[in-house]
């Protein structure tokens, strides 16, 4: 079935939970009027249902292919991403001194939104660039910026991250890769990155690597990382690509999923002729890359909601029209559309209302973005803190919805020519990339409670407690309070034994308070009535038997890490 944008949606989450009016009342923001943001969501749409969408079967059928060290997108992904460029699309909150629009990231969260629905593998080349962008603007000096920025930002050229080497995944002090002075400001830089999404395409005439390296004598670990910027092609005296900078794809991963995604193997420095460029002070690299990360990890759980929203529509529209059975106490025996039986019904309404939930929560977090950009030092906090919620929680939500899209459709889910099975597939990466959920977790308990002395979580439960009616939802706001200051005072494994189930306690419970506030608005609004009734039901359901189920989560966030612990190695294996 074809991807058709949830419009009256995302209006709907941009204005009660994002609250994009009150950014528009901002000299920063002024041009966010209710015309330009209706015109934004409607364009978008359109653009991703008539360019991006298409192509999604035949980036899963015959997606990325490589030969001798060059890949080759499949037909029609270069016209379509020169569409992207040539529409504007990835300059909407772009600075508007390199060109960009000056629009809020909110607005750019919807945009990617509708292009990882559309078609998430080839979105994956939109959702990067901008992690580059960021880290240019806070880091870059003014050359290098007036030397980037502009073509980055109108997508011309593509930006990628190079963390992980075959030694270092998760442990990206372990890396290799060597930055050594040429003397003339540049760097030659010699080793390999795996796992580099678009590091090598045909869609645009340059691709601008940001690369993790070490310089000589550098310390050990972390504290020794330097961020180089390394271009596909060298920029002549015009600033245009020229003379090719010695990065070789060596080749392209087999995966799963996103097939439409090249996951690129590059090799730096083979001919000792690789040359790059210090971002940001040496030994700032893990700073610099974590802009870029956290960017990253705010779209990755938007990829939760992407595949939430393309299988939800997918399993509905199946479910619509497969006619199976009567209906069990219905008034006939005639068979009816499964849509009809009660535990089909179940399904759909679960997939509704957990994308809900995780839209509200990732773009509530892109909220605090653009807060954050103001000026706002505590929204800057909260963002902090919502960061590894939106990742973990929007990916585990996208798994689930997948895998009830798949059963939905029965048994021809399982056959990859009704489509269902790709959402799963693609879907399957999201919370392994960009930092695992588990980490995710980690970074929950080891960082983020402790913001402020506490206060940023603190503050973020007042809030909800001030406006949650339910007595379930605040048994869970009270729930995560209860056991955030157990942990406070606990050792390391018991902390980390609890992360996750705490991570999916607090992510629900801001959920559960934005989806509640939705579903109060919309008992009174006036609107699509067909619309208004699903996002109250929506939010009736989330609120009533998803949050339930997080308050079950407190046992094991309070239960420790002995159990963990009270067998070998060996027992694992019995």
């Amino acid at each position: 079935m074809t991807y058709v944008a949830p419009v009256s949606e995302q209006r709907f989450v941009l204005e009660h939970v994002v609250k994009i009016g009150e950014l528009a009342d901002t000299e920063k923001y002024a041009a966010a009027s209710p015309d330009m943001v209706d015109a934004i969501l409607e364009g978008a749409g359109q653009f991703a249902e008539g360019e991006y969408a298409p192509l999604n079967r035949a980036g899963d059928e015959i997606g990325a292919q490589w030969k001798d060290g060059v890949v080759t997108m499949p037909p029609g992904f270069r016209e379509a991403y020169q569409a992207f460029v040539d529409g504007g699309w990835g300059s909407i909150n772009g600075p508007e001194a390199y060109g960009g629009q000056g629009l809020p990231y909110a607005l750019a969260t919807v945009i990617m939104e509708d292009l990882g629905s559309a078609n998430m593998g080839f979105s994956l080349c939109n959702m990067l660039t901008p992690g580059a962008i960021e880290a240019l603007i806070a880091y870059g000096t003014d050359e290098q910026k007036a030397a980037w920025l502009p073509r980055l930002i109108t997508g011309e050229w593509t930006g990628t991250m190079n963390l992980t080497e075959p030694q270092a995944g998760s442990d990206v002090g372990a890396l290799r890769t060597t930055a050594t002075p040429v003397g003339d400001g540049g760097y030659r830089i010699k080793g390999t990155k795996i796992f580099i999404t678009f590091g090598e395409h045909d869609l645009a005439d340059n691709i601008v690597h940001l690369v993790l390296a070490r310089t000589p004598g550098a310390p050990a670990g972390t504290r020794g990382i330097s961020l180089f910027l390394v271009p596909k092609f060298r920029l002549d005296a015009e600033g245009r690509p020229a003379e090719p900078n010695d990065v070789r794809c060596v080749s392209i991963e087999h995966k799963l999923g996103i097939h439409a995604s090249p996951t690129c193997v590059l090799s730096f420095g083979d001919n000792d002729d690789c040359i790059g460029h210090l971002i940001g002070p040496e030994f700032g690299g893990i700073a610099a890359m974590f802009v870029m990360m956290n960017n990253a990890r705010l779209n990755v759980g938007l990829q939760g909601v992407q595949i939430g929203e393309r299988a939800t529509q997918q399993a509905v529209s199946y479910a619509r029209e497969r006619i199976q059975s009567a209906r069990a106490g219905g008034p006939s025996r005639d068979p009816v559309a499964i849509i009809e039986h009660p535990d089909v019904r179940r399904m759909l309404l679960r997939m509704k209302a957990l994308t809900q939930g995780a839209r509200a929560l990732v773009y509530y977090a892109a909220g605090q973005v653009d807060r954050a950009h103001l000026g706002d030092v505590d929204a800057a906090n909260r963002l902090d803190l919502l960061t590894p919620l939106a990742k973990a929680y929007g990916t585990d939500v996208g798994c689930e919805v997948a895998s009830l899209g798949v059963q939905v459709h029965g048994g021809m889910g399982f056959i990859e020519e009704t489509g269902a099975a790709q959402h799963y597939r693609d879907i399957r990466i999201a919370p392994i990339y960009e930092g695992t959920n588990g980490i995710q977790a980690a970074d929950l308990v080891g960082r983020k409670l402790g913001l402020e002395g506490g206060a940023t979580l603190k503050a973020l439960i007042a809030d909800m407690r001030a406006e949650a009616e339910d007595a379930g939802l605040r048994a869970l706001i009270d729930s995560v309070e209860t056991v955030g200051a157990h942990l406070a005072s606990a050792g390391a494994d018991d902390r980390l034994a609890a992360s996750y189930p705490l991570l999916t306690m607090l992510s629900v419970a801001v959920a559960g308070w934005l989806m509640e506030r939705q579903g109060r608005i919309a008992d009174t609004a006036m609107g699509d009535p067909a619309f208004l009734a699903m996002k109250q039901a929506a939010a009736r359901y989330y609120v009533g038997q998803v949050v339930p189920e997080a308050q079950g989560l407190a046992a094991s966030a309070m239960a420790g890490a002995e159990l963990l612990y009270s067998v070998d190695q060996a027992a694992f294996a019995a």
